[in-house]
């Protein structure tokens, strides 16, 4: 089974949250299954997207609650860790794509490119060495393809 992470903002723009709801039926389209935190914003777009398009949806939650997640998120799974489960949405993941963001989704980059997970970048962090910056969503998922 192959799994992508999805990781960007828990708060968002209605165009992000679209591209992030494309970002996840293109991702259920091609078979794999999406985990993501669980929550709003970018996370909520591609579990809804996923969900939409008949694919499997994780959630790794922060907090002690599965009833955080987001309404599309097919299996919750609660930590209570906080940020620290950020690693866990890395390591499940086989490759990640990163949209939009804050400073959790920088974590969750940066801990991906220290373990060597491939991540791809749609209006994310600019500029950081090893991110593969794609300008639409269908590049994006062309190059997710590619790695799987």
């Amino acid at each position: 089974m192959k799994m992508i992470g999805v990781i960007g903002a828990g708060v968002c723009n209605n165009e992000t949250y679209e591209l992030a709801r494309t970002v996840g039926a293109g991702i259920a389209k091609m078979g794999a299954t999406l985990i993501c935190g669980g929550l709003g914003g970018v996370m909520e777009g591609a579990c809804r997207g996923a969900h939409e398009a008949g694919g499997q949806t994780v959630g790794i939650l922060p907090g002690p609650d599965k009833a955080q997640a987001n309404t599309y998120v097919a299996i919750p799974v609660v930590t209570d860790l906080g940020h620290a489960r950020n690693v866990l949405i890395v390591r499940s993941s086989d490759l990640l794509i990163a949209i939009s963001g804050g400073y959790g989704t920088l974590s969750e980059i940066s801990i991906a490119l220290k373990i060597g997970k491939p991540v791809l970048g749609i209006s994310t962090w600019p500029d950081i060495a090893g991110v593969q910056y794609m300008a639409t969503a269908e590049e994006a998922l062309n190059a997710a393809a590619e790695f799987l």
